[in-house]
């Protein structure tokens, strides 16, 4: 179900904070609609919900919900999102992070968090840079892209968000672009509704930072590029197995999205109940 545009506005962010800080042709703006459409469609309370993010573009996201948040310091988000819910399982936690943030500085914190499964809901906006500080490489770059720090392109090989996440046993991952609207909604519907660690990327335009280094300045052409070089896991996985050589080639050079795991596993602060009350027995 989507609500209208303008009342999810009234009803969940504030606005005095409009109009919003992203640049011109930013994917961030729709992952803040993506999220508060998902949150409207499970009925979440927004009063026993609380919104925390680290450093970076996306990490501004907090600051336009008319609920409790923290902006923290720059890669600690998961770790004060671990403290939240230690202090009050009963609460709802939702993190906005950037690639930066997250698997850069936040690296540790994202393994450990899911690690120990704690119930909480990340959105991760990756658009391939450290867009707030000045386009600098990311731990997502692609190789051979250009940013202010590689002018020459990157030679390090990037981190894939998801798959690092499906290593470290998330119980439920999944990755979209800003540019495939209703699939992202339904992840993030997944991931409020389950207990336990669920990681929703979502990849997301950058004309500013990214784009004006990589000939994609143009924001119709970049988030063109995003529609084209995208690729959905069964397609992929099909293409891997009975495809022809060509079309195995193509399918190498675009980014897979869907969902990649989607199980249950025991949640830590009910896993550490049932120890307490072992101990008391």
């Amino acid at each position: 179900m989507l609500t209208n545009t303008l009342e999810l506005k009234e009803k969940y962010l504030r606005e005095a904070m409009f109009p919003t800080i992203f640049c011109t042709g930013c994917g961030i703006g729709n992952v803040l609609h993506y999220t508060i459409q998902a949150i409207d469609n499970v009925g979440l309370d927004i009063t026993k919900t609380i919104f925390v993010s680290g450093i970076g573009c996306s990490s501004r996201l907090p600051g336009y919900v008319k609920a409790d948040g923290l902006h923290t310091t720059h890669g600690r988000a998961l770790a004060f999102a671990t403290g939240v819910h230690a202090a009050n399982p009963d609460l709802d936690i939702v993190v906005f992070t950037g690639d930066g943030d997250c698997v850069g500085i936040g690296g540790n914190h994202f393994i450990h968090a899911i690690r120990r499964n704690i119930n909480v809901t990340v959105v991760s906006v990756n658009n391939f840079t450290y867009g707030m500080t000045g386009g600098q490489v990311a731990p997502t770059t692609p190789r051979f892209a250009n940013t202010t720090t590689t002018p020459y392109g990157n030679v390090e090989h990037p981190f894939d968000m998801s798959l690092l996440a499906v290593a470290a046993g998330a119980p439920y991952v999944a990755r979209w672009s800003v540019t495939h609207p209703y699939r992202p909604i339904k992840s993030i519907e997944k991931g409020l509704k389950r207990k336990g660690f669920a990681f929703i990327e979502i990849l997301s335009p950058c004309p500013t930072a990214y784009g004006r280094y990589n000939k994609l300045r143009d924001i119709e052409s970049m988030w063109n590029w995003y529609k084209q070089n995208v690729i959905l896991v069964e397609e992929y996985d099909r293409i891997m197995k009975y495809g022809t050589e060509e079309e195995k080639e193509k399918a190498r050079k675009k980014i897979t999205i869907g969902e990649f795991v989607d199980i249950e596993k025991p949640e830590f602060m009910d896993e550490w109940k049932s120890l307490v009350e072992r101990m008391k027995s």
